[in-house]
């Protein structure tokens, strides 16, 4: 096997590395006009949740069921899109999202506006998919819920982007909800970076493992290209030290051996390329360097939990 371990990008901080290659993408935006009283109920979804408060306060209640006030001009990005409700006040009476009338305003944007006795809330709000799998230990450490006024302070830059929000989110001029949308991915991409600069709320775990001088080189490394087969010998050639000591110092500070972490990290990167990508399970398995489908099936099933082919037929089921 070629080693091309110095053809790789790696700078002085893996975790930079590997955020280089982490991409938000909207998937469909909303512009709520929300009279008071109202409480809308969000189910779980696959994709983040955005919202950005454009005009006066309303109330979000988060997975542990505690009630937190939404300023105007608050930004919220749900990572893993975890059952919440936002409502004019926590005592409204609610209803599913999916029994509102929404109508759509031009590609990808949409429109609700509800029946009240008073004006209330008006709200930008997104969905977006992260290129980076469900199960990647970067999305599992990030909180249910992270607003803009917890990093505003150490991100001046999030102020200016959210008061050029607030200014499209109440005008209706022709492209302000296009331009809405383009700057909710900005600045969603931009809370993620501000919460990781501020050490990711925890200094444990695969975070610090990532962190380690040498251990986080060689994470980096297969998170940057997960599809190459990556040996035991080449990783520990790239810490710089012998195969025994590197194996063992890695599955110390990971907490699993390499070829199991790496396994992991092929598996997860295979699902996206099912789900996002939508190829066909012989061009995925052919992508990784399996000699057969199903010596990568057995694969995929025994670290996500399912076959491949369950993914590639809800897919089909979908469409």
């Amino acid at each position: 096997m070629n080693d091309r371990s110095s053809k790789l990008p790696i700078a002085g901080d893996p975790l930079t590395d590997i955020l280089r290659g982490l991409r938000l993408e909207g998937v469909e935006y909303g512009r709520w006009e929300l009279k008071e009283p109202w409480n809308i109920e969000y189910p779980a979804q696959a994709t983040a949740r955005f919202y950005f408060v454009g005009q006066k306060a309303c109330w979000l209640r988060q997975p542990s069921g505690e009630w937190v006030e939404l300023e105007c001009g608050d930004a919220v990005l749900l990572p893993r899109g975890v059952a919440h409700a936002l409502a004019s006040e926590p005592g409204a009476k609610s209803s599913p999202i999916n029994g509102y009338e929404i109508q759509q305003i031009c590609e990808k944007v949409f429109c609700l506006s509800t029946q009240g006795c008073r004006p209330g809330t008006l709200l930008f709000c997104g969905s977006m998919y992260f290129n980076l799998d469900g199960l990647h230990p970067l999305l599992g450490m990030m909180p249910d819920v992270m607003r803009t006024t917890e990093l505003e302070a150490h991100d001046p830059g999030i102020t200016h982007l959210l008061e050029t929000m607030a200014r499209e989110v109440k005008l209706e001029r022709v492209g302000s909800a296009g331009i809405v949308a383009r700057l909710a991915d900005v600045l969603a991409a931009i809370i993620i970076r501000s919460w990781v600069e501020r050490g990711c709320g925890d200094s444990s775990g695969w975070i610090a493992a990532v962190r380690d001088p040498k251990i986080g080189k060689v994470l980096a490394a297969v998170h940057l290209e997960p599809s190459r087969d990556w040996s035991v010998e080449v990783l520990a050639r790239m810490m710089g030290a012998s195969r025994s000591g590197f194996a063992e110092r890695f599955a110390a500070i990971v907490g699993e051996t390499p070829a199991k972490y790496v396994t992991q990290v092929r598996m997860h990167q295979a699902r996206q390329w099912l789900v996002r990508d939508r190829l066909k399970i012989s061009v995925v398995a052919s992508r990784l360097g399996y000699e057969s489908e199903a010596a990568f099936s057995r694969a995929f099933k025994r670290v996500i939990g399912l076959p491949p082919g369950h993914f590639r037929s809800a897919d089909q089921a979908a469409g």
